[in-house]
């Protein structure tokens, strides 16, 4: 079955078929290191991530680049309200955000390229455009230079708009703009901003522009021509938009394909730092397991709003958890070195329908609990297969309890307690059975001797939940 996927210049499903045979070049926009990362921002790279490791799979080399915008206004200015270099600023934050992609399993981009570090390529790309006639500097002496929408006819085709139903750009002084729409490829230098912040060029000191960025380093890594650009629902415009246009009207074909994922709400409202409702996801690992989050994460479609709720963690452990039982009942008998084995072809299906990993995901449910009654039963061959199935599943959506990274991070307190997390759940799922059978005197047996190892039980809507004592 071919990989389709939804290219939101389409607005449609399309075949996937690479520019080179065998090899895949992706952009996705990564951090602006403003603030700490939240779950929305990790969202967009755990999608891309699964995308990444199932092109891997399926026989593709990938060169996956990962940006980081590391000067704008909003670094500036909260690094001014701090009282610290604006430099500074952004790298504290660059590490949080690299510290939680690493967390969650993400692996390293090919390369990771910061805006400040690509200077060049980018006043290069403005000559470029100013040259075909589609930039201009600005007449009133600001050092600006801002990308002339009305003469790109093709200007609003990502999106689908026309030019009259948009909104003014408002990222610069608009008097020195022919239209209010034109957007800034370069912004003079301020009196008010540090002069630490600003490069020569040849329309004098100033910074990039936001959309400036991305496709001066897009170019610099992938080539004027690649497969595929991704990043969140809210980058498609004007951000992608504007990158779109510039890059295609300076003479390169840029992206093939653009795909871009849905947020994480709450309440219905898209998670966001100006909104307040933003879960910071080093407070969340503190109280859940980096591998739960990321199956939370994997468990909607990466086009699908997925809507926050008190229980959304509970639930995405106790669905992991199945699983990673099977896994490790399934590995203990069947001892080290079991060989790798293949996806199921209905898992294949799903991924390759715009990776629909919940569908995936049902798969690798329903495999697992053929594994467990193979396990009942002592059936070797029919527990040989399950296993390898979902291990290999598994490893796709970046979840296998027995491979990277969550094997490499043995002896830590936190696989520490993952093992017990598995121990503890084999022995609540053996309560469940015997509630279910209305075996009472077996299952206050099981509770009892988790008392008294220190384990308390909590009944909950959602299913059974455990603690030490003293955690509560």
């Amino acid at each position: 079955m071919t990989l389709r996927l939804h290219d939101s210049a389409a607005g449609a499903v399309r075949d996937f078929v690479p520019l080179r045979p065998g090899h895949v070049g992706v952009y996705v926009c990564g951090a602006t290191p403003q603030g700490a990362p939240h779950l929305g921002h990790v969202r967009a790279q755990v999608a891309f991530d699964v995308l990444r490791r199932w092109l891997t799979a399926t026989g593709h080399e990938v060169t996956l680049v990962r940006n980081v915008t590391d000067v704008d206004d909003k670094i500036l200015a909260r690094a001014a309200e701090e009282g610290v270099e604006w430099w500074a600023h952004a790298y504290r934050f660059e590490r949080e955000f690299s510290a939680a992609y690493t967390a969650l399993g993400v692996l390293p981009p090919t390369v990771e390229p910061r805006a400040t570090g690509h200077v060049p390529e980018m006043v290069e790309l403005i000559e470029r455009l100013i040259a075909r006639g589609h930039a201009y500097p600005a007449a009133d002496g600001s050092g600006d230079v801002y990308f002339d929408v009305r003469s790109w006819p093709e200007y609003g085709s990502l999106t689908h708009q026309s030019l009259e139903d948009m909104e003014p750009a408002a990222d610069a002084d608009p008097r020195g703009k022919r239209d209010p729409r034109d957007f800034a490829l370069w912004k003079g230098a301020k009196a008010s901003e540090p002069a630490s912040a600003s490069w020569p060029t040849p329309w004098g000191r100033g910074r990039p522009g936001w959309h400036l960025e991305c496709s001066a380093m897009a170019g610099r890594y992938l080539g004027e021509r690649f497969d595929v650009h991704g990043g969140g629902l809210d980058l498609r415009f004007p951000h992608h938009e504007n990158e779109q246009a510039q890059s295609r009207a300076a003479g390169d074909g840029f992206a093939n394909y653009w795909l871009h994922n849905h947020f994480v709400t709450m309440a219905g409202e898209k998670m966001s730092k100006s909104l307040g409702n933003v879960l910071g996801v080093p407070a969340l690992l503190r109280e859940h397991r980096a591998v739960v989050l990321r199956y939370y994460l994997v468990s909607a479609h990466y086009r699908t709003p997925l809507e926050w709720s008190p229980t959304s963690l509970g639930e995405a452990e106790a669905a992991y958890s199945r699983l990673e039982g099977f896994v490790r009942r399934a590995a203990e008998r069947l001892g080290p070195g079991t060989p790798a084995g293949a996806v199921p072809a209905a898992f294949a299906a799903a991924m390759d329908d715009d990776l629909a990993t919940p569908a995936a995901l049902a798969v690798l449910h329903e495999a697992a609990r053929r594994g467990n009654q193979a396990l009942a039963e002592g059936s070797g061959a029919a527990l040989l297969e399950a296993h390898q199935q979902v291990r290999a599943g598994l490893a796709v959506l970046g979840l296998d309890p027995l491979g990277e990274p969550w094997v490499s991070r043995a002896g830590t307190s936190d696989a520490a307690r993952d093992a017990l997390d598995v121990l503890v759940r084999a022995r609540l799922e053996e309560r469940a059975a015997a509630r279910a059978a209305r075996d009472f005197a077996t299952a206050d047996a099981v509770r009892d001797s988790l008392k008294d190892a220190g384990i308390v039980i909590e009944d909950t809507p959602t299913g059974a939940r455990w603690s030490l004592e003293g955690e509560q």
